[in-house]
């Protein structure tokens, strides 16, 4: 009966390649199957009855109410025309040199990664604002849609960031799981803000990664990415003020979300509340809030903060389906038997979630597997921090690679027809690439993730 764990695993991705809705497809396939092995006497039913437990404290979990308030934040942050401003401040900015539109859009993207967030919304705005400049320059629509793509996608590990909200709260449990198991009885935790410091520095470093990499095209292949012509226009006057006035918005935002985290003045989830608070303002000091508008945001708020809690619900029940079949037990006896010890096995996870990432989403993933081998890697001696900022990268990727990849539906939708999504699926490629050779710089120099929680909490 070991194949019994894996047939639910496999049973489950199956349905959701089919297209059956994410959440009902892990409760309700994990429950049929169960149901129909205890029949046979290979599932005890009892292991279901923790599952109203599960749920209520899902509910009183402090952590996960930072979730729709960043997404509030950052869907407020999108009718205020926080991206157009940036965009187009910042285009006249670097836009005057080979490369300066992509680097701008970069620049941006970090930015709105660490005042919103939201990828959709990130990667529509920047494709309906600087893919037509782009091309009406003359780039070539790999490099434009893959910049584009890549730049919306920072918001996953550039906090404050949904993947390290939900991260931080399964890694949390999961490492006290681990030193329960040790025999400590008295375990450390670890929180989103430790996640937040950690993914700080590898965050930037991936931003001068692709920074970079643009460069160094616009160098080798500068046909590929000419400057824009001469607009008469867009007078050079005032630049610095108008650049300035752009970002005080953004900056303040950001040191306020962050910096109340990081400095511990804040829980993420208080952080959060600021956060909602100042985008609310900065929205109606800049006149684009009316009620309708904010009718649209909170039902945004409350269609994606339901999605995100359905999954976790859904994923409850398969977890607990799962460790009645053993599954956790045969997962540990494999990832413990691997010759190469701890490394091996965190190695065969990174490319099992990395595979999965292809046609599944980061929240599924998170649920489904973080959920089952965070507790065993984490009884091996890896740092926590460091192995939510490995997953968190290691999740991003999730968005880039077809043939799922959301911020590439996302850019197709909004892209001119001129595009093709060839150019897209190819265009990704050298920031998936970025990804995956940061990915091995963190492997092997953990200290860059480390060492600002370090130097902040002790």
């Amino acid at each position: 009966m070991d194949w019994l764990p894996f047939l639910l695993f496999a049973l489950i991705i199956a349905a959701l390649m089919a297209g059956f809705p994410v959440a009902f497809t892990l409760a309700g396939v994990s429950l049929g199957f169960a149901t129909i092995c205890s029949l046979f006497g290979a599932f005890d039913m009892a292991f279901l009855e923790a599952l109203p437990n599960r749920l209520f404290g899902a509910m009183q979990n402090q952590t996960l109410l930072a979730v729709p308030l960043f997404i509030f934040m950052g869907l407020v942050l999108e009718r205020a025309r926080i991206a157009e401003s940036l965009l187009e401040t910042l285009g006249q900015l670097f836009g005057h040199g080979r490369g300066g539109i992509a680097i701008a859009v970069v620049v941006v993207g970090a930015l709105l990664a660490a005042s919103t967030g939201i990828v959709g919304a990130t990667v529509v705005t920047m494709g309906l604002l600087s893919l037509p400049a782009m091309l009406k320059s003359g780039y070539d629509p790999r490099i434009a849609s893959g910049t584009i793509c890549a730049s919306g996608t920072l918001g996953q590990i550039i906090p404050p960031s949904i993947i390290l909200v939900l991260l931080g709260d399964v890694l949390s449990s999961a490492y006290q799981q681990a030193q329960l198991r040790a025999g400590n009885f008295a375990p450390q935790s670890v929180s989103v803000g430790d996640l937040f410091a950690g993914a700080m520095l590898p965050g930037l470093v991936l931003v001068a990664l692709y920074i970079g990499y643009l460069l160094v095209v616009a160098w080798l292949q500068p046909q590929r990415m000419p400057p824009p012509p001469a607009d008469p226009r867009a007078g050079t006057d005032r630049l610095g003020q108008r650049v300035l006035h752009a970002l005080i918005a953004p900056l303040a935002l950001i040191i306020a979300v962050l910096g109340s985290i990081i400095a511990g003045y804040a829980t993420p989830t208080e952080a959060a509340g600021v956060g909602a608070a100042g985008a609310l303002v900065i929205a109606l000091a800049r006149r684009a809030m009316n009620l309708a508008r904010l009718r649209e945001v909170m039902r945004g708020t409350v269609r994606l903060s339901s999605m995100v809690f359905i999954i976790l619900l859904g994923a409850s029940v398969f977890s607990l389906v799962f460790r009645g079949f053993g599954g956790d037990v045969l997962i540990h006896d494999l990832l413990s038997s691997l010759p190469g010890g701890p490394m091996a096995a965190l190695a065969l996870v990174m490319l099992v979630m990395f595979l999965l990432g292809f046609i599944i989403d980061f929240i599924e993933i998170i649920y489904i597997v973080v959920a089952v081998v965070a507790p065993i890697l984490l009884a091996m001696g890896m740092d926590p921090v460091w192995l939510g900022v490995m997953i968190a990268m290691n999740l991003q990727t999730s968005f880039l690679t077809p043939p799922f990849g959301f911020a590439l539906f996302y850019l197709r939708g909004v892209a001119p027809p001129s595009v093709r999504t060839a150019d897209i699926y190819r265009g990704i490629v050298p920031f998936v690439v970025l990804q995956l050779a940061l990915l091995v710089v963190l492997w092997f120099w953990p200290k860059l993730v480390t060492w600002l929680p370090d130097l902040i909490y002790g």
